[in-house]
């Protein structure tokens, strides 16, 4: 695709599209598996389990390090054939909160790109989650100087980028959504109008896998390997 020439709107996810994030979790749950070390049910059941207890929990408790907290004690309820004691739950709780302790790791050229695209573009951060926890990661970033605008949402649906459209008067011809997660960076900015660029993530949350939907004719959908590729075409 030939490079975007006029000034467009940016909105960027932030959560394993800025800096990893999954890879954290992904530890935490690992750790979580071998501490249960169920003797019926494999790691792959295991974990299975954990993902249903955690679609649950995010209904009624939305994202967020004490969500994914009661989805792991969940998850040991249900499997585990001894009882919950203290100590045990102590330890799966440490688990959850050892991805809290993490650095912001941001990826190669992350912010150089973002100072590029700042000088050509306007760039929104729009990302989804508990709010303090992600307003805290995104001050440890250091990024804010790129970005002209905010937005943590509690989901990333159609509804939500509306409003947000609407908010940041954000116009379908020239916005785009950049991010890693089918599910919720791209198919429903798709349906909102939005252009898209979708930014593979070998590590993205199972929970956000899905079909890339097929853009409605007028709108675009890009394809990179890499954060630093923004540059070439904006």
């Amino acid at each position: 695709m030939p490079p975007v020439s006029a000034a467009q709107t940016l909105l960027i996810d932030a959560d394993d599209t800025l800096w990893e994030n999954n890879i954290y979790f992904e530890r935490a749950i690992a750790a979580f598996i071998g501490f249960l070390n169920h003797a019926d049910y494999t790691p792959a059941e295991v974990r299975a389990t954990l993902n249903d207890c955690e679609r649950d929990t995010i209904r009624s408790h939305g994202y967020g390090l004490p969500s994914f907290t009661r989805s792991l004690l969940r998850c040991f309820e249900r499997l585990s054939p001894e009882p919950l004691t203290a100590e045990k739950r102590q330890k799966i709780e440490s688990f959850a909160r050892s991805i809290a302790e993490e650095e912001v790791r941001l990826f190669p050229g992350v912010a150089e790109t973002l100072a590029e695209l700042a000088s050509r573009h306007r760039l929104i951060l729009m990302t989804k989650g508990n709010h303090a926890e992600q307003a805290d990661k995104f001050s440890r970033s250091r990024l804010e100087g790129y970005f002209s605008a905010v937005e943590i949402v509690a989901e990333k649906d159609l509804e939500a980028y509306a409003e947000v459209m609407k908010r940041q008067s954000v116009s379908p011809s020239n916005g785009w959504m950049v991010g890693n997660s089918p599910k919720s960076d791209i198919n429903p900015a798709l349906a909102a109008g939005l252009n898209a660029v979708f930014l593979f993530h070998k590590d993205t949350w199972v929970l956000e896998h899905a079909e890339l939907a097929v853009p409605p004719e007028g709108q675009k959908l890009m394809e990179l390997e890499r954060f630093s590729q923004l540059a070439e075409v904006f």
